[in-house]
């Protein structure tokens, strides 16, 4: 008796992995002219107040966890980044936004003449041929 069990438990974990591997597959419904693609399934490990706190404010917005992930997942790979900023754990370095605004602002109230592209390309072809000159003497 335990033996055919066995069996009847093989054969059923054998359906769910065909089952699988055809639902895996991206297949076209030709009466929509849509095509759907193969689903993944992805967990998550939260702490069970922070899981509890993000349920109830997905079910404020209106959807589920599992679509507010999805959201998050296209929004990446839309934009190929992270949609907001992860900062570092020292609140007091400044970011790089800060330290442009810095530069820029030093920049405009430098008392140093606007240098036009020809300028700036000038001094760089200038240091490029001084660097060469020095590796030629070495």
């Amino acid at each position: 008796m335990g033996e055919k069990v066995e069996k009847n438990l093989v054969n059923q974990k054998n359906i769910q992995i065909f089952a699988g591997k055809m639902m895996a597959k991206c297949f076209h419904d030709v009466t929509k002219n849509i095509q759907i693609m193969a689903q993944s399934a992805v967990t998550v490990r939260l702490d069970s107040e922070m899981k509890s706190q993000f349920d109830e404010l997905c079910e404020q917005f209106g959807m589920s966890a599992n679509t507010a992930f999805n959201i998050f997942v296209k929004a990446v790979v839309r934009s190929r980044s992270i949609p907001f900023t992860i900062r570092g754990s020292r609140p007091d370095a400044p970011s790089a936004l800060d330290l442009f605004l810095q530069q820029r602002k030093a920049a405009e109230s430098s008392m140093e003449p606007e240098m036009t592209l020809d300028d700036i390309n000038a001094e760089i072809r200038a240091a490029r041929e001084e660097r060469r000159k020095k590796q030629q003497a070495v």
